[in-house]
Order: structure tokens, then sequence, then C-alpha cells
């Protein structure tokens, strides 16, 4: 069990962590105001029934007081997809039934109601605990929260070593289950994450597909445009790939786009966006850059190709660029252009960058 918690430490990266909670908040979300749901009605049966079985010294509009907090907390999950929020919804939810519990509990000779909830609660709310600080909070509040009871009421030591090895026993198997939840949920994150990528990712090379590199370019042109920044894009094309696969075979093409793919993510920044358009083209996204800096930054990419060997000769690539001119100029409008003048960089003898 203590292999699950150090696997999902461990195996992901800080972003990777942000997603997987955020992919918790969304799938787990719906389950947690389904629960907070049934234990506001679980709590207006006890107390329903408490008043039909014995006497209580409280009014019963007092020992209702809980639930109407709880019906508001409830609400408030329906649409909250937050991590953090949705964690401290649910730990309100159940201090707040800790404290319904302990109003309920005065005048019950047997003090049944302090062992009950003790096995019920941490056992029932081990599944919806995002993250492991929530887990460990709720345990607490599980096990401290018939405190009062303990300590005010006529308990003897014979019910607080019973409550003890109850609670114990409860959290024991919360955290069983908690864990087990947590490295299912977290095996199954991975894999979607990883189908995402390979139908989002180009097998041979590793990137972006063209539908996804125009989705994602669509983005960051709203965003660029909001921060009034320059945005250029590159559009690339292996020179004379033809040749290569009719007189080497697609081994050695495959071989070249491999290469060519290696060269342009070790030039590219941290927000830029690569993309494999079709065949041997491709295309770059360089936010922050005016014509004149991508047309430097396009001219060292070009120079860096010319160190990958091909079985003919060096790869050489014609390249175009293109500024971004106006706020409503579409990406693909913008990469049309960029297309234009890599072809005009084929029609002057190829292995040079054209700027449109």
């Amino acid at each position: 069990m203590l292999a699950l918690f150090k696997k999902l430490r461990h195996t992901d990266d800080p972003d990777q962590r942000r997603e997987y909670s955020q992919y918790l908040a969304l799938q787990m979300g719906p389950m947690i105001h389904a629960l907070m749901l049934v234990a506001a009605l679980a709590y207006l049966v006890a107390v329903a029934a408490s008043t039909l079985v014995r006497h209580s010294p409280l009014p019963l509009w007092l020992r209702l007081a809980p639930l109407v907090p709880l019906l508001l907390v409830a609400a408030a999950t329906r649409h909250v997809r937050q991590p953090r929020l949705l964690s401290v919804l649910a730990l309100l939810c159940i201090l707040l039934l800790e404290i319904g519990i302990n109003l309920n509990s005065l005048g019950d000779v047997h003090k049944q109601s302090v062992v009950l909830p003790g096995l019920l609660l941490p056992v029932a709310s081990s599944l919806i605990w995002l993250a492991r600080w929530d887990f460990i909070v709720a345990m607490l509040l599980c096990a401290l929260g018939p405190l009062p009871m303990l300590l005010f009421g006529n308990i003897d030591n014979v019910q607080t070593f019973q409550y003890l090895v109850y609670m114990a026993i409860a959290i024991a198997l919360s955290t069983v289950l908690r864990s087990f939840m947590a490295h299912t949920l977290f095996e199954q994150f991975r894999l979607e994450r990883r189908l995402r990528e390979q139908a989002n990712t180009d097998d041979l090379t590793g990137l972006l597909l063209r539908n996804r590199f125009l989705e994602l370019a669509r983005l960051a042109l709203g965003d660029i445009h909001r921060r009034q920044q320059p945005v250029c894009v590159l559009y690339l094309d292996a020179d004379h790939f033809k040749p290569l696969n009719d007189n080497h075979g697609h081994a050695a093409g495959d071989v070249a786009l491999v290469a060519l793919a290696a060269v342009m993510r070790r030039q590219m920044r941290q927000d830029d966006l690569i993309g494999r358009i079709g065949g041997e083209e491709f295309a770059l996204l360089l936010p922050g850059l005016d014509l004149q800096q991508a047309d430097a930054r396009a001219e060292r990419l070009r120079l860096a190709m010319r160190a990958v060997q091909r079985p003919d000769g060096p790869l050489t690539v014609s390249i175009g660029v293109a500024e971004h001119s106006h706020a409503d100029e579409a990406i693909e409008t913008l990469l049309a252009r960029a297309d234009q003048a890599m072809r005009q960089a084929k029609r002057a003898g190829r292995d040079r960058v054209v700027c449109a």
C-alpha cells in the first residue's frame, strides 16, 4: 500500500500533478455532490428516528440546524470543479456531520451514536478525497469529532475503548480503500492522457498533428492578441524529399524526418508550437517575435538542418515566414501566407528563407 502512495508522489511532474488534480475534480465532482445529498438525507432520517425512540434535552429545530448548511454545501458542490475548493467543501460537510452527531447524542443513554458514526463516516467518505492532505484532515475530523462527548459525556472506559478500536479499524480500512482507489484513478488518468497524446501527435516525429496544431495555435493567437505581442509562423518543407524516398527507401525518409523534428525541438522555446502539417511539411508558431526576428530564427534553423546527413547529402529545407498582420486574421490564413512564401523559396532554388 505504501508503494501506491510513493508511485503517485514520484511518477508525475508538477504539470502532470496539476492536470491530475483537475482530472479528479472533474471525474469525482458529481459523486461528491451525490454523496453529500445522501449524507444530508441520512442525517434527516437519523434525527427523525431518534426523535421517535428517545427524548432529547435539545429542541428538534436545534438538532436539525446542521441540515441547512449541509444542503447549502451540497448545492455548492454541484458546479464546483476546482480541486482545492471541492476538498474544502467536502471537509466542511464532514465537520457539519460531526457537529450534528454531537448535538443528537445528548441524552442518549446507550451512547451508540458515539461508536457508529466513528465507523461509518471515515469509510463512507474514503473515496471522495482528491489529495493526501484532505484525506488526513478528514480522518482527523472523524477521529476527533466525538471528542466533546468523550470529555463531557457520561462515557465509561469500556465505551471509550470500544470507540478507539472501531475508529482505528475504520481509519485503517479507509486508508486501504483510498490508496487503491487513488491508484486505479491515477492509472486511468495516465491511460487517457496517453491516448489523447497519441490522438494529437504524429507517431513518427512526436510533433503535433495538423488539427491539434491549428487548435492550439488558434487559442495562442487570441492570447497573444490580448497581450498585444507580435507573432509569426514558419512553414518548413524538406527539399528533394521524394527522390530520397524513391532512391533510398521510405525508411531513409523516416530517419530524415525524425532528425528534422529533433532539430526543430532543440531550436524551440517553451511557448513555441510545432506541428507536422503533412508529409515533409512542418509549421512553427513563434509568439513574441516580429518578422525580422522570425527571419533570423528561420535562418538559424535552416543552417542547423544542414548538419543532418542524408544518404544523398545534407538535409536542406525551404522556409516561408509570415507575420500575423491583424487581430481578425485566422491561423489558416496566416499559415497559407507562410506556405506561399515557402513555395517562393522553392522556386528560387530551395535551401533558403523567404518572408511573406
